[in-house]
C-alpha cells in the first residue's frame, strides 16, 4: 500500500498546521498545468477550420455543456465554468494516476470529501439564495398524502445529507480498489516468473484498459451528479 503514502517534499508549517508540499500537491499542480496548457494553447489561434487540438478542446467544451444542459437545465449554464473545471480536474487526477510511479490524488478520501463538500455546500447555498424558504420543498415529495410526510421528510433530509459521503466514497473507492488490484497482479507477475507470469500479465493489460475507462467514468459520474444536485437546488420541487 506504499503507493498511497503521502511523501513530503518541502515541509511547511503555518500556525501549527501542516501545509507541506507533497507528492499529492505535485500531482495536483501537474494536472492543473497540463489541462490549462491544453485548453489555452489549443484555443489561442481560434481558427475557422480547427486543427486537431482545437477540435478536441471544442468537443470537450460541448461535451460538458451538454451534460449541464441535460441535467441542470439552461438555468444551470451559469455554473458551467465550475462543472467544467470540476470534471477536468478529476479526470486529470485520475488519468495521471495511471502512469507508473505516479501518485493518484483521488485515491485519498480527504481529497474526494473536500470536492464533494464544495459541491454540497455550494448547491445548498445556491438553493437557499434562489428559493428562500421554498427550498424546503426539496424534502417534501409532491403528491404524497399528508399522513406519510412525517416518515418521508426525515428520509429525504437524511438522503440529502448523505450526498457528499456517497459522492466522495464512490470516487475514492473505485480509484483505490483499481490501483490496489493492479499492484496485486503485478506482484503475481514477479512471483510467478517467466513460466506462469504471463497469465497475470495479460490480466493486468486488460485491467489497465478497464481502469482507464473507470477513471473517465468516475469523473463523468461525479460531474453528472453535481449537475443533478444543482438542478435540485435550482428547482427544489419534485
Amino acid at each position: 500500500m506504499h503507493q498511497f503514502e503521502i511523501k513530503r517534499f518541502v515541509e511547511l508549517n503555518f500556525f501549527g498546521l501542516d501545509a507541506s508540499f507533497t507528492n499529492s500537491s505535485l500531482m495536483m499542480v501537474i494536472g492543473v498545468t497540463l489541462v490549462s496548457v491544453f485548453l489555452i494553447g489549443s484555443m489561442r489561434g481560434r481558427a475557422l477550420v480547427p486543427d486537431r487540438m482545437q477540435s478536441m478542446a471544442e468537443l470537450s467544451y460541448e461535451f460538458v455543456a451538454n451534460m449541464v444542459r441535460e441535467n441542470a437545465g439552461s438555468e444551470g449554464m451559469k455554473f458551467f465554468p465550475f462543472i467544467f473545471t470540476l470534471f477536468f480536474y478529476i479526470l486529470a487526477m485520475n488519468m495521471l494516476g495511471m502512469f507508473p510511479y505516479a501518485f493518484t490524488v483521488t485515491s485519498h478520501i480527504i481529497v474526494t470529501v473536500a470536492l464533494a463538500l464544495v459541491v454540497f455546500i455550494g448547491v445548498t447555498v445556491i438553493g437557499i439564495i434562489k428559493n428562500g424558504t421554498k427550498f424546503i420543498g426539496l424534502f417534501v415529495p409532491s403528491g404524497v398524502p399528508i399522513w406519510l410526510l412525517p416518515l418521508l421528510v426525515p428520509i429525504e433530509i437524511l438522503s440529502y445529507l448523505v450526498r457528499p459521503f456517497s459522492l466522495s466514497v464512490r470516487l475514492f473507492a473505485n480509484m483505490m480498489a483499481g490501483h490496489t488490484m493492479l499492484k496485486v497482479f503485478a506482484g503475481f507477475v514477479i512471483a510467478m516468473g517467466a513460466v506462469g507470469g504471463w497469465a497475470p500479465l495479460l490480466f493486468m493489460v486488460a485491467f489497465t484498459g478497464l481502469e482507464i475507462l473507470v477513471a473517465f467514468l468516475q469523473a463523468f459520474v461525479f460531474a453528472v451528479l453535481s449537475c443533478i444536485y444543482l438542478n435540485d437546488a435550482l428547482h427544489p420541487h419534485h
